[in-house]
């Protein structure tokens, strides 16, 4: 049976930066071809054509979809289901979809949606990414400008929810694998450290937090998180029983700053052969766990076997398999560690390699 397309859906309030964060990671997508769906209605629909911009290697004109029929949670059978569709019956297919809902979705209505028959068997949700706006959190605003977040919420005929952006929130963080905590340069370092625990904190267990500026995001980071979302519904139930939602047209700063780079590092780790597979991979997550590594990866030889061991963790989820002959290849581990700036690299290569 083939591989299940993964599908990354990006959520967050207009303005936090979803728009950017895209932008970025099709900039740097290394050849993945990428389908968009975009949920954008009434004048706001604007990120298509920013993005329709984007390497035609990466994602063809005919592989962004907008879905300006109103709020993607409220039309998900109507809008969404049929989109899905279409985008899964090209030849050749997606190798990643990624979704940007409307600033005011609830991203549990949209995750659900992918136990519908037809796309259940097709495709899984990578990962569900929530984009805050920093600075606008800390001052108990959530979004940058409110005033516009009401004028969506007016625009949208088909909105059936009328909810305070603080508890559209708490369902954005409940429903999150990974919170992006963006325009962290307009913030004062320790500001942005204390969010970033307080949001750890009120998010589910293992959820990631990470900063950035620009939505300058690694896309091995964001991509390839292999999360499966809609097979945990429960664990990211909505807090608050409304039916609400507001629409984004995101920020569209076009600055091109290179400094969000800075935010992470990546490193590798060589050592010597392993010996127990399990007992590696056990290793590997309590390293993780330490130093607040995002993701590592590689490949190590295991004593007395003629296979490579692929190795991969996201967070301390790691997963290992056997994948091909090592044939010529020196036999060894290398690993390649990434995470935000500031990893103490001699400690965690030391863990590695005891």
């Amino acid at each position: 049976m083939a591989a299940k397309i993964p599908a990354t859906v990006i959520t967050g309030f207009l303005g936090a930066g979803k728009t950017t964060l895209i932008r970025h990671m099709l900039q740097n997508a290394k050849g993945k071809r990428i389908a968009l769906i975009i949920n954008e209605f009434g004048d706001l629909g604007v990120d298509g054509d920013i993005l329709k911009g984007c390497d035609s290697d990466v994602c063809a004109s005919d592989d962004i979809v907008e879905l300006s029929n109103g709020c993607i949670c409220c039309t998900v059978a109507d809008d969404f289901i049929p989109t899905m569709e279409a985008l899964l019956a090209r030849s050749p297919a997606p190798d990643h979809i990624v979704i940007e809902t409307s600033g005011l979705a609830l991203p549990q209505p949209l995750v659900r949606a992918f136990n519908w028959p037809g796309l259940s068997t097709r495709v899984t949700v990578d990962s569900v990414v929530t984009v805050v706006d920093g600075l606008a959190v800390t001052e108990g605003r959530f979004a940058h400008d409110v005033a516009a977040v009401d004028a969506q919420r007016a625009a949208d005929d088909g909105l059936d929810h009328e909810t305070p952006l603080s508890e559209l929130f708490e369902d954005q963080i409940a429903c999150a694998d990974m919170i992006v905590i963006n325009k962290t340069d307009l913030m004062a370092p320790q500001a942005a450290s204390d969010l970033a625990d307080r949001l750890k904190g009120e998010a589910r267990a293992g959820v990631q937090v990470v900063r950035t500026s620009m939505g300058e995001l690694p896309v091995d980071v964001l991509l390839g998180q292999g999360i499966g979302a809609e097979d945990d519904l429960e664990a990211r139930h909505e807090v608050h029983h409304h039916h609400h939602h507001d629409d984004d047209g995101d920020d569209h700063h076009d600055d091109h700053h290179d400094h969000g780079h800075d935010e992470f590092e990546s490193f590798v780790v060589e050592r010597d052969e392993i010996a127990d597979p399990a007992a590696f991979a056990a290793q590997l997550a309590q390293v993780i766990r330490s130093h607040d590594i995002l993701r590592l990866k590689g490949f190590t030889s295991v004593a007395g076997k003629p296979m490579r061991l692929t190795v991969q963790a996201v967070g301390p989820r790691v997963d290992h398999y056997f994948d091909q002959p090592l044939g010529q290849t020196p036999r060894g581990a290398r690993l390649v560690v990434i995470g935000e700036a500031g990893l103490d690299q001699a400690a965690i290569a030391a863990a590695l390699q005891a």
